[in-house]
């Protein structure tokens, strides 16, 4: 089957048409194997001449200084490559593949969300031994929302207790993935060992077998299915067109009719069915061991999206009025910045995905959020944390720009002459905030500068002002987020700071329906004032958010006056009347309004706003909200009792528990401010052959025991 037609959309000097352009995102739980995949594949397609390795710190996306100390990604690290498939449906073409590695730990999620927001394709690591783990399942949900197609990597199957068939299962179970096998692995038992020798493939119906003296997997033959395997080859291949059949009629007519199903319309088929989000191929491999990346690559290039696969990019201009943006080189210019980094080399590097057009040095693009114009000094091809200067950038392409001054995750940069707003990434709420101050004066400018430079880069990490102590705050993620960025500020910024005892990010809510009347009116001479607002409040599920507004009958106020009542609405809603947290999780509506034509203003309605507020929430008797964290605890059986008892005295719910192996899986939902340091005791308790992962999961009301604390402890502060 030849490769697809190049459009007339494409530039006719690109190098790489959109249909031979891939970007693709890899995501999965901490630990599973993403960055080593990465590294393979950059070794692979030549980027790299020696594969760098996680635990020696030399892996070429963990670029940080922290992430390797920690042997984790921190932050998510942009890449281009090159790939040639030798067979299948673009055999002999040469591909670009833009990479994003993407980290783990739930402290940055908000790296995942970010990049799948702009990448077209993904690749879901799983571990073998572990199957589906809390964070991919929380990645997964990220694909999910961004409707992202994507293939499944079954990494480690050389360790003991790898189960391929076990892990779809959980995909399938825990994640509700239309995931089938289009490899499956060859595994020979030798002195009492299992070994991960090869693979099938049930497309060409033909084994991979690896050459075990060659340890840099360079060196793999085809050959013919091992007897032994025939059978099992035979009736995953049926599995695998039974799945598909569901979504192609023809397929499904060859099937019923006993057909003989080619490879290269196989490979169509899942290729359709793989960007219509029907189906999610699986492949086994080992990354640490050099087995089965370049068929992972193979797959990334026959079976993921090229841009023109999508549908289009839904936008808006500045009135509102919904567009849509298909990928043309020649139509007017629209991408969005959905990453900021502060480089040594270049400062401010902007991560930039370009939906339409074609960008030029040197250009001058609106910024829509700001109304400001943004030039373009630089642009760059990212190498991890190398870069390569190029002159024009295209349709599809994901690249580095310098010189934009008032940029943030989000902004969407277009033509002047053509202006719009592209959706942005959303990020979750922070759960944790400490105060943070300089050892010495000198220190002061610059932890604001740095501080300054580090909550554009980071979306999920706030600076604020506590207006009683003066103090600063600065709130993110997590314990292990917000200790990055300390190390930060000490290594990148020279600032020396103390930070005080991490404060968790409560939330107030009504406790029910409630009416709040607000009257401000001051009788003076000078400067008379008078606003009064009515105002009803019934309280939201969890997770719903806030809702204000409007339903004064026309013309009970002024239109002037009305806008700024439900200002000073949302602003009361900022400090709740318990313990001047955040209100959460509520729909208030304006239903009555009086005025004085002489004394109103709109400062005087929007103090009536705060104080209808005030009235209501005090009436409604208000909860006190603390974030719930989903924590998975995998531990060896002799240790759960142990386990479960601390989990249970950290006011604990144990949700599930079930067996994987030799190990235990408790699953429980357990109130974050519980949870501090508990990586400590959780090592303590198992001598350190547990592991856990945690995930923000809700809000709910503190108990009144708990409250009381809070209350007390606020007031000695």
């Amino acid at each position: 089957m030849s490769a697809q037609k190049i459009v007339s959309q494409n530039a006719q000097e690109r190098k790489f048409p959109m249909e031979y352009t891939r970007n693709i995102g890899i995501a999965a739980h901490i630990d599973a194997g993403k960055t080593t995949t990465t590294e393979r594949i950059l070794y692979y397609t030549g980027v790299v001449h020696k594969m760098g390795e996680v635990h020696e710190g030399s892996s070429v996306t963990d670029w940080m200084e922290q992430e390797r100390e920690r042997g984790i990604t921190i932050t998510s690290a942009a890449i281009s490559c090159n790939w040639t498939n030798d067979l299948g449906i673009y055999s002999g073409i040469e591909h670009q593949i833009n990479l994003i590695d993407t980290p783990g730990h739930v402290d940055f999620t908000a790296e995942v969300e970010r990049s799948l927001r702009v990448l077209d394709g993904a690749v879901a690591v799983f571990c073998a031994v572990a199957g589906v783990q809390p964070q991919s399942e929380t990645v997964w949900r990220q694909m999910e929302k961004y409707q992202v197609p994507r293939i499944a990597f079954i990494n480690k199957m050389d360790r003991v207790g790898a189960d391929f068939s076990a892990t779809i299962e959980s995909m399938k179970k825990r994640l509700n993935a239309k995931a089938k096998a289009i490899f499956i692995p060859i595994i020979e038992e030798t002195d009492g060992e299992e070994n991960f020798t090869g693979m099938i493939d049930l497309v060409k119906m033909e084994a991979v077998i690896f050459d075990e003296k060659d340890s840099s997997g360079n060196s793999f033959h085809i050959a013919p299915i091992p007897e032994a395997s025939i059978e099992s080859a035979e009736f995953e291949r049926e599995a695998l067109i039974e799945t598909l059949a569901d979504s192609d009629e023809t397929l499904a007519e060859k099937y019923l009719e006993g057909e003989t199903v080619e490879a290269n319309f196989l490979q169509s088929v899942i290729r359709k069915a793989t960007i219509a989000l029907d189906f999610c191929p699986v492949i086994p491999g080992t990354a640490f061991k050099n087995k089965g990346v370049q068929a992972l690559l193979d797959a990334v290039v026959n079976y993921l999206p090229c841009p023109l696969d999508l549908p289009a990019i839904r936008a808006e201009d500045l009135q509102g009025k919904e567009l849509s943006i298909v990928p043309d080189d020649q139509a007017k210019l629209s991408g969005l910045a959905f990453k900021l980094m502060n480089d040594s080399y270049v400062g401010k590097l902007v991560f930039f995905r370009i939906y339409s057009g074609t960008l030029k040095k040197g250009m001058a693009l609106l910024n829509s959020r700001t109304g400001k114009t943004e030039r373009i000094a630089r642009l760059l091809i990212m190498k991890a944390d190398a870069r390569e200067d190029i002159e024009v950038a295209y349709s599809g392409d994901i690249c580095g720009v310098v010189g934009l001054r008032d940029v943030v995750t989000g902004d969407t940069l277009c033509e002047k002459s053509h202006p719009m707003r592209l959706e942005p990434p959303t990020f979750p709420e922070t759960v944790i905030s400490m105060s943070i101050e300089p050892k010495t004066t000198a220190d002061q400018d610059k932890l604001e500068l740095g501080l300054k430079r580090l909550s554009e880069e980071d979306p999920t990490f706030f600076v604020s002002t506590n207006e009683d102590t003066g103090q600063t705050l600065i709130a993110g993620m997590g314990e292990l987020h917000l200790e990055i960025i300390r190390d930060r500020l000490f290594r990148e910024f020279k600032v020396q700071a103390e930070a005080g005892r991490p404060q968790i990010a409560y939330r107030e809510t009504f406790g029910q329906s409630a009416s709040g009347e607000g009257r401000f009116v001051r009788q003076t001479v000078e400067n008379p004032q008078y606003g009064h607002a009515c105002i009803r409040v019934e309280p939201l599920e969890r997770g719903a958010g806030t809702v204000i507004e409007n339903k004064l009958p026309e013309g009970t106020i002024p239109k002037q006056f009305i806008q700024p009542t439900l200002e000073g609405i949302g602003e009361a809603a900022n400090n709740g009347v318990i313990a001047s947290y955040p209100v959460t999780d509520f729909k208030v509506t304006l239903h009555d309004a009086t005025y004085n034509e002489v004394d109103s203003s709109e400062m005087a309605f929007k103090m009536a706003g705060i104080f209808a507020f005030k009235e209501a929430m005090e009436a409604s008797q208000p909860l006190l909200l603390e974030p719930m964290m989903q924590v998975e605890v995998e531990t060896p059986d002799e240790y759960q009792g142990d386990i479960m008892g601390d989990l249970n005295r950290r006011r604990g719910q144990i949700q599930n528990m079930s067996t994987r192996g030799l190990y235990s899986i408790i699953s429980a939902s357990v109130p974050l401010s519980e949870m501090f340091g508990y990586s400590t005791t959780v090592r303590s308790l198992s001598k350190g052959r547990a592991s856990y992962s945690m995930n923000p999961e809700s809000f709910q009301p503190v108990p009144e025991n708990i409250l009381k604390q809070i209350l007390s402890a606020n007031f000695i502060n």
